[in-house]
């Protein structure tokens, strides 16, 4: 890191000031600090003080949770000196016994002066005559050593660690410590072997959001990546299940070595798992704490951390990962089989077998990654990864007891691992409940998800809070809504065995009730809507988890980095517009090419080999750099690569994986009859009887809203409340005068073209729906004289949820006997739009382009509709 300063002091002296710093990668402890002092018009003495402080206490929380909190105590000094030539100082935390010791010693021409202490720590003074022109030099090496919690290592044993690094910056000189991180960070983006053709800014945003997972990454397997990285103070250093599902991934492919550490790390603190789960009523096994360093639980509100079981499933699914793409079948016996193993156990304890569900393996009271709902039972991610994680287990049990059985044996008398428990894994996971709805087609993310109402929209007050700071946890708890969508993300870590279809599917839904409030779900969206085809939706979640701290999206990149974002852009990246899976031991890739860019490059590791990936409009091609053969898979199509021979191949045109087009389902205010006007025309006679103001823009907002609804939104301003009973009788009054109109309506009142779009898509053999929030629709149908042309007519008054909720569109797709995925749906309000799009159909919006943005194909009127546009399948 390089600074540059001028400075002019109060007298006018003008000096300049350079300052360079190196954390050495590969040296645990030790920094260096390269001090220059230019004078350009000074002429005397200078003195330079370097300094050794006392470390203060953490930043106060505040109101935000996320933050962290001070802890009582702190570090306290015990004592400091000066001998051979290093300052030192030594402390303890006053809770955990932990020992730092810190030291520093300098490379100068200056003279040193005397040092100084005090509570606040060591100072040091060094001196020098200036002449202008001249420049004075300090280096600095600094060097830290500490204990682990509950070692019993003497100050003085830190300090001969802390003199021996000292020793080596100090003869080294800080240039040729600079020489040797320069090359540790070469090797590294060689590996990375990363290129934006096109985009410079999104190539170095990516560059920058790997190189702090890197540098964050423990290197000796005594911890894992924090949440924030080595940036600041925000969740106070712990360790969280994202550590395994986004920051692991990015550097397995990249830097194998580091997500070994991870997983060392993960075995290091098993013992403290176990300790978990008996702390939470488990007879065996391991549980992981949610949040942590040392492995003990730090997480204090058990609803959202404790009870996110899913952490065992992520380590377990890490570690899976991490086998395939290094063949460390050593590590895998030696440490991994015994954090499966005991992990494992975990599941068979919390979930049951439930005869009220025809024997389903069922896992109750846990919270999933989504923590706006809590303590549910069934949750499809926590379900669908406690599935692979339970088939992992039973298969490396398998293999080991083949392929080593005097490891396994030793292994099963040392957990006390009974012969029936890897058959009854394997069985929880051939049972696990992962059911499927039936009105939507989706997975509910859990048992009652699907059941409550979804969280009104709020007000927009331009802060960037997230809801848990806006609201109370029991109001998030009883809503449809999603800090991250679960379910989504366990399609992308462990959907292989999902069709197309029903991705797509679950992508719409959740994504309406998703807000995004955690950082990790923008990445998560990109990969999945990549893989369904969608690459516009694609771009605009990368970009979201590319850029969020450097455009600060939500508010608080103060608190440090969000790491597993920045791991995330790179998933988004490779996973997703790269389409790399590491599947049955195989890298499988499926690149796609972003309209933004000209081309893009990135590279993989894979058992001791490397892949260079480089995808431009016309081709593909891969190369094996490092290694001499490699077995990959194209869009399916096997590739042998050879050393020095690249293969290429047409990059994929994507198509959005869609259901053959068997239904259109049409609104009727707007689309077919311009029945608005004569809505408004009621509910404007209403307004004016009952004293309440109506403009145009309150007609706006009534398009698409059922009777009661437009009710609310008329009585917004009113003087008083109304109780239920007078609310009903003035839908009735406005119901009322509606009809009147409506006897006055004819076929005349079709608008132009809408009987011919019906017609046509009756002619092609198409169902036709209407999802029309007017309980009059069936007479407005036959006044107009259309009725014969449709199969189903939603039943208004059946319908619980308004607009944009998608239940009147799925329920017309239910009523026509086809999928959601199979229909087309013609609106002209963007509720409409909305609710046809959260049904997981295609929205063709019909009027004005400012207010249906959001729609898939925009039309000036329903005479430009053809059907035949909707029915001949095109690529993007």
């Amino acid at each position: 890191y390089h600074r540059h300063l001028r400075w002019r002091s109060p007298k006018g002296a003008t000096l300049e000031i350079d300052a360079e710093r190196v954390v050495p990668l590969d040296q645990s402890g030790l920094l260096a600090i390269r001090y220059l002092v230019r004078s350009i018009d000074y002429r005397g003495p200078l003195t330079l003080h370097s300094a050794l402080e006392v470390a203060r206490h953490a930043t106060a929380q505040g109101d935000d949770p996320r933050i962290g909190t001070r802890v009582s105590g702190g570090l306290a000094q015990e004592a400091s000196g000066n001998q051979d030539d290093m300052a030192w100082l030594t402390q303890s935390t006053t809770n955990s016994a932990i020992r730092l010791a810190c030291g520093q010693r300098h490379r100068t021409g200056m003279r040193p002066g005397a040092m100084e202490t005090s509570p606040e720590g060591i100072m040091q003074a060094f001196h020098a005559e200036i002449e202008p022109g001249q420049e004075v030099v300090l280096e600095k090496f600094v060097a830290y050593a500490w204990t682990r919690p509950g070692q019993d290592t003497p100050h003085t044993q830190l300090l001969e660690t802390v003199a021996d690094q000292l020793q080596h910056g100090h003869a080294n000189g800080y240039a040729s410590l600079a020489r040797e991180q320069s090359s540790t960070l070469s090797r590294f983006w060689d590996g990375v072997d990363l290129a934006i053709d096109g985009d410079p800014a999104t190539e170095q945003a990516l560059r920058l959001n790997l190189f702090h997972v890197f540098q964050s990454t423990c290197r000796d397997g005594s911890g894992s990546a924090a949440a924030k990285g080595l940036t600041g103070e925000g969740y106070e250093g712990h360790y969280f299940w994202d550590a395994e599902i986004f920051m692991l991934p990015a550097m397995l492919a990249t830097q194998p070595e580091l997500a070994r550490s991870m997983l060392e790390y993960r075995y290091s603190i098993l013992d403290a798992a176990r300790r978990h789960a008996r702390e939470m009523n488990h007879a065996r096994g391991a549980l992981f704490a949610w949040r942590t360093i040392s492995g003990d639980e730090c997480s204090a509100y058990f609803p959202s951390g404790s009870a996110q079981y899913h952490i065992n499933a992520a380590v377990a699914w890490a570690l899976r990962l991490y086998v395939d793409a290094t063949g460390d079948l050593d590590f895998l016996r030696d440490k991994g089989a015994e954090i499966l193993f005991e992990t494992a156990r975990v599941w068979l304890d919390t979930g049951h077998f439930d005869a009220r569900r025809d024997g389903a393996f069922c896992i109750p009271a846990v919270t999933g990654p989504d923590e706006y709902t809590a303590l549910i039972d069934n949750n499809h991610y926590t379900n669908r990864m406690a599935q692979r994680h339970l088939r992992d287990a039973a298969e490396v049990a398998t293999w080991m007891a083949t392929r080593h059985p005097q490891a396994y044996a030793a292994l099963v008398a040392r957990i006390g691992l009974h012969a029936e428990e890897p058959l009854a894994w394997q069985r929880a996971a051939d049972a696990m409940y992962l059911p499927q709805d039936a009105a939507t087609g989706v997975f509910p993310q859990d048992d009652t998800f699907l059941d409550k109402p979804r969280l009104p929209a709020l007000k927009e007050d331009g802060t960037k809070q997230p809801l848990l700071l806006r609201m109370h946890p029991l109001t998030l708890y009883r809503h449809q809504v999603c800090k991250q969508a679960d379910v989504v993300l366990a399609l992308v870590l462990a959907g292989a065995d999902v069709d197309m279809a029903a991705k797509r599917r679950n992508l719409e839904y959740y994504e309406a009730v998703t807000v995004h409030d955690s950082t990790l779900s923008a990445s998560t969206f990109a990969v999945l809507s990549a893989e369904i085809g969608d690459s516009e939706r694609a771009w605009h979640y990368f970009m979201d988890a590319l850029r969020v701290d450097l455009d600060d999206l939500h508010g608080n990149a103060a608190h440090g980095v969000h790491l597993a974002a920045m791991a995330g852009s790179w998933q988004a990246l490779a996973w997703g517009f790269g389409g790399l899976r590491m599947t049955q031991g195989r890298l499988d890739f499926a690149p796609q090419l972003p309209r933004n860019w000209q081309g893009y490059r990135f590279g993989v590791r894979w058992q001791n080999q490397r892949v260079r990936v480089s995808v431009r409009r016309d081709q593909v091609e891969y190369t094996l750099v490092e290694g001499d053969s490699l077995d990959i898979r194209h869009c399916g199509q096997l590739l042998q690569l050879r050393a020095g021979s690249p293969v290429t191949r047409p990059t994929p045109r994507v198509e959005a994986p869609k259901e053959a087009l068997k239904a259109v389902i049409f609104d009727l205010d707007g689309v077919i009859a311009d029945t608005a006007v004569l809505h408004e025309a009621a509910w404007r006679r209403l307004a004016e009887e009952i004293g309440m103001p109506f403009d145009d823009a309150i007609g706006e907002r009534l398009k698409g809203v059922d009777r009661l609804g437009s009710l609310e939104i008329l009585l917004e301003q009113a003087p008083r409340a109304y109780t239920q009973d007078e609310k009903q009788a003035l839908a009735e009054r406005k119901n009322g005068y509606y009809r009147e109109m409506i006897e006055q309506v004819s076929p005349a009142d079709l608008l132009p073209g809408a009987r011919q779009a019906i017609a046509s898509t009756r002619e092609a053999g198409l169902r036709v729906g209407l999802a029309s929030a007017s309980r009059n629709a069936p007479l407005l149908l036959e006044r107009l004289g259309i009725a014969g042309l449709f199969d189903y007519i939603v039943d208004a008054g059946a319908i619980t949820n308004s607009k944009p909720d998608p239940e009147i569109f799925l329920t017309a797709a239910r009523g026509l006997g086809v999928d959601p995925e199979q229909c087309l749906g013609v609106e002209d309000a963007a509720a409409g739009i909305a609710s046809i799009q959260s049904a997981g159909m295609e929205a063709v919006g019909i009027g004005n382009a400012h207010a249906l943005a959001d729609a898939d194909v925009l039309l000036p009127d329903v005479a430009a509709f053809d059907i035949s546009r909707f029915t001949t399948h095109t690529a993007y």
